[in-house]
């Protein structure tokens, strides 16, 4: 199992490096795609380190499957560069950006499917720390008939589901799923080519910092706020 998960995170580092030599060609200048790449290497050292501290409640195989999400991440970045940008390995490729879109709508149908479902049935979801929780309020004063306290506290239960979130998810998604399809509003002279562009790049290093930045803040908040709980 360890070697398992061992070798997965030395696939990140490999693909990493694979990287490296399609997207930093020799004699160009490619800092910002050097840029890029090193920050997801650091990124899967620093998931590794905090996941395996010892007091941090972690894991290798969620810092494991992050690392391999953020590098594909980055590769899905630096592929929507435009064809014509001299750092971009794959700009003689035609058949890269369509597969690589496929599978992106697949991943984001899958993780907003999943997102929405749980903000749906959180009522803690948005809400202050001192709003009741599902299941917590009961009567301040117990009634003298058993059953007529039990009405009244299932009554005051609130409900287990959100439609406002849920659909708010949803749309944010549709929204984001339209802009794929459409380029980023920005047309190509190649028709077979989708979702290229500067505007694809920067939302997709992005999203690779905040998947990254969120996945540490549920390794590191026990530790910087030990008297919340975080469920």
């Amino acid at each position: 199992m360890m070697r398992g998960l061992r070798k997965m995170n030395r696939n990140a580092y490999a693909v990493s490096g694979i990287l490296f030599i399609w997207f930093n060609p020799g004699g160009y200048d490619c800092g910002l795609n050097v840029f890029f790449l090193s920050m997801t290497m650091i990124l899967c050292f620093v998931f590794a380190v905090v996941a395996l501290h010892p007091k941090v409640n972690g894991s290798l195989l969620p810092a494991s499957v992050i690392s391999l999400y953020c590098a594909y991440v980055c590769y899905t970045g630096l592929s929507s560069e435009p064809r014509g940008y001299e750092c971009n390995g794959l700009n003689k490729s035609r058949a890269v950006s369509t597969s690589t879109l496929v599978l992106g709508m697949l991943t984001t149908v899958l993780s907003v499917l999943y997102s929405a479902l749980r903000a749906g049935s959180s009522t803690t979801f948005l809400s202050p720390p001192s709003s009741p929780k599902a299941g917590e309020s009961k009567p301040l004063l117990e009634d003298a008939e058993e059953g007529k306290s039990k009405k009244e506290e299932k009554e005051a239960r609130p409900v287990s589901y959100s439609y406002s979130f849920f659909h708010l998810i949803f749309a944010l998604a549709s929204m984001y799923s339209a802009m794929l399809l459409s380029g980023w509003t920005s047309s190509s002279e190649n028709s077979d080519l989708i979702d290229v562009g500067w505007t694809s790049v920067w939302v997709r290093i992005g999203t690779e910092w905040v998947t990254a930045g969120l996945y540490l803040w549920t390794l590191l908040a026990p530790l910087l706020f030990p008297d919340r709980e975080f469920a």
